[in-house]
């Protein structure tokens, strides 16, 4: 998994390779190459196959956050939430061509050398612990759900009214569980391709997810009239079960940020590189792009049907409205098991460029040991456990995070690794001066979400469903 350094000869003889194409002519969307062997970045030899890599790097950016897609789009409207998501989609298209592009003129594929690279020793300091912090922040979101849904799941299949205080019915002895038997196996692979069974199996589930979601829009009326018996309310409004098209509202603004952290999966973009066949940056962006774009129709649709099945009852996490609908309902609570088993096999992935991160911080110049490697991933996973039993609320502190890390590893990070590391084009070209906007617009959404945060504190609420 870790990269060894390269000799001077490699550096310049990968520097001359991928540099034959002018900047100018360096296309961003990937099309055939003219046949000749692609150079190869390091003595690394990667061997996951393009399919395994898309399914890694989509099951990175697959995150909980599709649950709040919905309400994102009752608050937006049908087509301001199109134009919003297909913007942000290829936005973060954009990111991971400046990342490649970077990592192509020098020959590195590990984010924290990028920064090293650009900023020195600072640069790598600051790329390994925004990284670290999103992730965790990440790891912790998805176990969140496994202590607070998996005990629900478990009791509804026992059929028990109420939780009758068994261990198996405690989210802080099932995460452990979880943890040991589950995630740590997997966090334990030596190489991040070969989770990518794992992933594709995650990915089912949410597919499983996607048509559940499809399937109630024709199976749920609305208003619930024919539901008087459960605990969805009978509320007659106008306009109740009406789609609107565009939509401006106090909470329209807090939906941007979910909607441009849904795509986050650069720390895992080098890595993934890293282990591919045959690698070329044209491969990768290739790679990158339908992943991106598999999650934009994933995305989309289940926005679309979830919003289009409830309208203005859409809550903030979509299978809590199926359960006011009917909590005893079969299919939500294979939905609900399906969405935990995506999440906790999202772990690993995720856990993965931490690890690299502190191995390139702490052990820059060690060769890989499995020592290593366990306590590290030991250690993370004793941390994040910790976390979620002992802070009852952390949605503050890691929506903090969140809005730093997330616009930082998105759009300012990669824009001013391309700015200082591409020295072959002048300030004043295109290609700067886009990557110059694209940075700047980083600020900006970090400056909005630092805002929209404040402003959940003042008025002591949050409104801002769904995360990564």
């Amino acid at each position: 998994m870790e990269l060894q350094k390269l000799s001077n000869g490699h550096h310049k003889d990968f520097q001359h390779l991928e540099e034959g194409e002018t900047p100018e002519r360096e296309e961003f969307l990937p099309h055939k190459s003219d046949g000749g062997k692609p150079p190869q970045f390091t003595d690394f030899e990667g061997k996951t196959s393009f399919g395994m890599s898309v399914f890694n790097l989509s099951n990175a950016i697959m995150g909980s956050g599709i649950l709040g897609l919905s309400y994102a789009m009752a608050n937006t409207g049908i087509i301001l939430f199109l134009v919003l998501l297909t913007s942000i989609a290829v936005l973060s298209s954009y990111s991971v061509h400046l990342l490649l592009r970077s990592a192509g003129v020098v020959g590195i594929r590990a984010y924290e050398q990028l920064g090293k690279r650009a900023f020195g020793h600072p640069g790598k300091i600051l790329a390994a612990v925004v990284i670290t912090m999103h992730n965790i922040g990440a790891m912790s979101s998805y176990l969140f759900i496994v202590k607070y849904e998996l005990p629900l799941v478990i009791q509804a299949f026992l059929g028990l009214q109420h939780s009758s205080g068994e261990w198996f019915l405690n989210g802080n002895y099932l995460i452990i569980i979880v943890s040991i038997f589950i995630i740590l196996p997997l966090a334990l692979m030596r190489q991040l391709g070969y989770l990518g069974y794992t992933s594709g199996f995650s990915l089912t589930c949410m597919v499983f997810f996607l048509i559940s979601v499809i399937y109630k829009k024709f199976n749920i009326p609305c208003p619930f009239d024919g539901f008087t018996n459960h605990t969805a309310e009978n509320i007659s409004i106008d306009g109740e079960c009406e789609a609107k098209y565009f939509t401006i509202n106090q909470q329209t603004a807090y939906t941007v940020p979910i909607l441009a952290f849904a795509f986050v999966c650069h720390p895992e973009v080098l890595p993934i590189y890293t282990e591919l066949r045959n690698p070329t940056k044209r491969r990768m962006q290739a790679i990158a792009n339908v992943s991106i774009l598999g999650m934009f129709v994933m995305y989309l649709l289940t926005a679309i049907f979830g919003y289009l099945t409830f309208y203005l009852n859409t809550e903030a996490e979509l299978l809590h409205t199926y359960s006011k609908v009917d909590p005893l309902d079969t299919l939500i609570l294979c939905v609900r098991l399906a969405v935990l088993v995506a999440v906790t096999l999202t772990v690993p992935v995720v856990l993965f460029p931490i690890r690299r991160a502190l191995l390139q911080l702490l052990f820059p110049d060690k060769p890989f040991h499995w020592l290593r490697h366990i306590s590290i991933a030991l250690c993370l996973l004793f941390v994040v456990n910790l976390l979620v039993i002992f802070v009852p609320n952390i949605r503050d502190i890691f929506g903090i995070i969140g809005a730093t890390s997330a616009p930082s590893l998105i759009f300012i990070l990669p824009g001013l690794f391309y700015i200082r590391i591409v020295s072959t084009e002048p300030m004043n070209s295109r290609p700067k001066i886009q990557a110059a906007c694209f940075t700047a617009l980083g600020f900006i959404f970090m400056s909005m979400s630092l805002t929209f945060i404040a402003l959940d504190w003042v008025y002591g609420e949050n409104r801002s469903g769904g995360g990564h």
